[in-house]
C-alpha cells in the first residue's frame, strides 16, 4: 500500500510526464474496447435482423452450392428449376415442415391515376409466406390461401409504397393500382418493418404466386422458403433433400440453406474482423509498455540515492523489487483505467451519432483489456525493477 501511495504521488507531481508515458496504454486499451464492443454490436444486429425474418427457416435455391453459410442468389444455370409443384411436394410430403412458401421475384412499376413508382420490388408467394418470414399485415389481409386465390389480382402493399402512391393519406384498401400494366385491387398495407440487412421491406409489393406467373411469364421459382417445426431442423433437410431429389431423377441439383448458418457465417466474419482490428489496435500497448520501461529507468536514476539509503537502513532487494513494479503497475492500471472509461465514452457516442448501429459493451472485454494494461505494465517494469534492486548501495549512495 505505501508503494501504491507513493507511486500515486510521484504521478501527481509530474502530471504531464505521466500522462505521456500512459498515453500508449490508454491509447491501446480504448481502442480495443471501442472497436470490440462495436463489432458485438454489429454482430447482435445481424442477428437481430434475420431473427426478425423469421425462425427456423430454411431456404432452397436452385443450383447446387458447394459451398456453406450462403445460398446462391440466383439458379445455375443447366440445373432443374424449381417450380410450386416441388414447392406443393414439400408441404405434402415433409412432416417436419410446419409452412412452405414458393416465391417469384420480379421488378415492375406502381402506378395509380398519376402516381408512377418505377421498379419496385413484387413478390409473388403464397399465404404461409407471413407466417415464414415474420410479416403480417397491419391494415386488411395478406394474401388468401392458395386454394382461394384463383385468378384472383389482388396485392399487398409496403408502406412505402402506400406513401409514394397515395400520397395525401386517402385509404388503399379497395382501391386499384396496376402493376406491370395488369389492375390489382389493394386488401392490405403491411406493417412496418424497415430496413433489414440493408434491404427495404417497406418498398415491397406482394401478390399471389399465380398472378406473379403471369405477369413475369415465368413459372420458375427463385426459392422455396420452409419453415421447420422446433427441434426438427435437420430432420426437415433430410426430407427436403429426399422429396427433391425424388422429384428431379436422383440428381441434387438444389441448395438447402437454413438461415442459422447464415447468421452463423456473417457472425464468423464479423468475429474475425472485429478481433484483428482490435489486434492491430493492441500493439499501441505494446507501445505504451516500451514508454513505461523508458519512464521507469529514468525514476531508477533519479532514486539511486534514495535505493542506497533505503538498502543502507535494512530495504532487501525484493523491497526495492517490489517498490518499482508497484510504480510500473499503478502507471499502467491508471492509464487502463483512464482507457476503459474513454473506450466506453467512445462507443456510447458512436451509438448515439449512428443509431442505427447498436454498441454492445460487455464486461469480458474491459477485463481483458485492462488486464492485458497490466500485464504490460508489470512485463516492461520488470528491467528497471530488477536493475533497481541489484544496485549496489555505496554505489549508490555516492551517485549524484
Amino acid at each position: 500500500m505505501d508503494g501504491f501511495v507513493d507511486a500515486l504521488e510521484n504521478i501527481f507531481s509530474n502530471p504531464m510526464r505521466a500522462f505521456l508515458t500512459m498515453l500508449g496504454v490508454i491509447i491501446g486499451v480504448f481502442s480495443v474496447v471501442t472497436l470490440v464492443s462495436i463489432g458485438e454490436g454489429a454482430r447482435k444486429y445481424v442477428t437481430d435482423q434475420f431473427s426478425g425474418l423469421g425462425t427456423n427457416v430454411l431456404i432452397i435455391t436452385p443450383g447446387k452450392s458447394q459451398t456453406s453459410g450462403g445460398a446462391p442468389m440466383t439458379g445455375t444455370s443447366g440445373t432443374r428449376a424449381l417450380t410450386a409443384d416441388d414447392a406443393r411436394a414439400l408441404a405434402q410430403r415433409c412432416p417436419s415442415l410446419e409452412f412452405v412458401s414458393p416465391v417469384i421475384l420480379g421488378t415492375a412499376a406502381i402506378k395509380t391515376g398519376n402516381r408512377l413508382r418505377d421498379s419496385t420490388m413484387v413478390v409473388g408467394t403464397t399465404h404461409e409466406h407471413q407466417m415464414i418470414r415474420n410479416i403480417y399485415a397491419d391494415v386488411g389481409s395478406f394474401l388468401p390461401k392458395e386454394e382461394a386465390q384463383g385468378n384472383k389480382r389482388v396485392c399487398v402493399l409496403g408502406r412505402n409504397v402506400v406513401k409514394d402512391i397515395f400520397p395525401h393519406g386517402e385509404n388503399p384498401l379497395g382501391q386499384y393500382v396496376r402493376i406491370g400494366g395488369t389492375r390489382f385491387q389493394v386488401i392490405g398495407i403491411m406493417e412496418r418493418k424497415g430496413y433489414s440487412l440493408g434491404f427495404d421491406i417497406d418498398g415491397l409489393v406482394w401478390i399471389p404466386l399465380k398472378a406473379a406467373e403471369q405477369l413475369f411469364d415465368k413459372d420458375d421459382l427463385f426459392e422455396v422458403l420452409a419453415r421447420a417445426r422446433p427441434g426438427q431442423l435437420e430432420q426437415a433437410k433430410s426430407e427436403i433433400r429426399r422429396v427433391l431429389m425424388t422429384r428431379h431423377d436422383g440428381y441434387e441439383d438444389f441448395t438447402i440453406t437454413s438461415q442459422a448458418q447464415m447468421i452463423e457465417s456473417l457472425a464468423k466474419i464479423l468475429d474475425v474482423l472485429t478481433y484483428a482490428i482490435a489486434g492491430i489496435a493492441a500493439i499501441s500497448l505494446l507501445v505504451g509498455g516500451i514508454g513505461i520501461m523508458n519512464i521507469m529507468l529514468v525514476t531508477v536514476g533519479e532514486k539511486t540515492r534514495e535505493i542506497g539509503v533505503r538498502k543502507a537502513v535494512g530495504a532487501s532487494r525484493r523491497d526495492i523489487l517490489w517498490q518499482f513494479l508497484v510504480e510500473s503497475l499503478t502507471i499502467s492500471g491508471v492509464g487502463g483505467l483512464i482507457g476503459v472509461a474513454v473506450g466506453v465514452g467512445l462507443a456510447l457516442l458512436v451509438h448515439a451519432v449512428v443509431p442505427s448501429l447498436p454498441v454492445l459493451i460487455r464486461p469480458w472485454t474491459i477485463a481483458v483489456s485492462f488486464s492485458f494494461a497490466l500485464a504490460v505494465g508489470l512485463f516492461f517494469g520488470v528491467y528497471p525493477a530488477k536493475k533497481a534492486a541489484e544496485l549496489d548501495p555505496i554505489e549508490a549512495l555516492r551517485y549524484e
